[in-house]
């Protein structure tokens, strides 16, 4: 936003969109503050409905505490890829939230599991997160293992977007671990194997610390120097973000 014409048009876009409560813009920090239910990705889709860009800088709940704030950038077979986000609410309360593209139609089971190690895919990443030791279940469940996060959906074009709200984790004990989505539906059932005969893993990332409300100012990452708007067209990590890093103008 350069103007008050920019600010005008970003608060004409959203004020009358009936899942946003509060806006606050600011044009000095280009930000905008807002309390919705909207999941992340809607959000900046009617944002940059305005012809300008957006990124997510931090979310957290209305009281403005940061009780604990996670990412993980999910890839995989098939092409599968997607961000999926983990918000502490409260002390009871953890919002998972997430897109993820390129999964066959249907219900997809997801969980946390153990080790945050994809060096050999997500096949190291170990079983399903379970400290207490208890069996395989749903998330509405009162024995399950506190990763087990259920399903999602993916509709006819490939597209998860969802929300889930959970009782049992933590994001202070799931930093440095893997989330995991499968090929098949979870059936919850508490089996010999223990993990709800969902097939193949087709997808994981680590689960890594990220900034909640008003926790990042960064317009520039120190360590290769792409910038918060630019971070988004690079691959995350690995041998193609270098490639793709060579082809930057020198004075980035």
């Amino acid at each position: 936003m350069t103007c008050e014409n920019c600010v005008n048009a970003v608060r004409k876009a959203i004020q009358d969109i009936k899942d946003v409560k509060e806006i606050s813009i600011s044009l000095e920090s280009k930000s905008v503050l807002v309390e919705t239910t909207l999941l992340a990705h809607e959000m900046q889709q009617l944002l940059e409905s305005t012809g300008r860009r957006a990124v997510l800088k931090g979310m957290g709940t209305v009281d403005s505490r940061n009780l604990g704030a996670a990412v993980a950038m999910m890839s995989g077979q098939d092409q599968v890829q997607g961000v999926v986000r983990f918000l502490q609410a409260s002390e009871s309360i953890c919002i998972i939230e997430g897109t993820l593209d390129g999964l066959s139609p249907g219900l997809h089971g997801i969980h946390v599991h153990e080790f945050g190690d994809i060096s050999d895919g997500c096949e190291s990443c170990g079983g399903h997160y379970n400290p207490h030791g208890t069996l395989h279940g749903g998330p509405e469940d009162v024995e399950r293992h506190v990763g087990d996060l259920g399903n999602i959906f993916a509709s006819e074009n490939g597209r998860a977007s969802f929300r889930l709200k959970d009782k049992y984790l933590k994001v202070h004990d799931i930093i440095g671990r893997s989330l995991v989505v499968d090929e098949g539906e979870d059936d919850f059932g508490h089996g010999d194997t223990g993990t709800g005969n969902t097939g193949k893993r087709l997808a994981c990332g680590i689960i890594a610390r990220s900034a909640g409300l008003f926790e990042n100012d960064k317009q520039i990452c120190s360590c290769d120097g792409i910038t918060l708007w630019d971070e988004r067209n690079y691959p995350i990590a690995g041998p193609e973000r270098k490639t793709a890093l060579q082809s930057l103008p020198a004075n980035l």
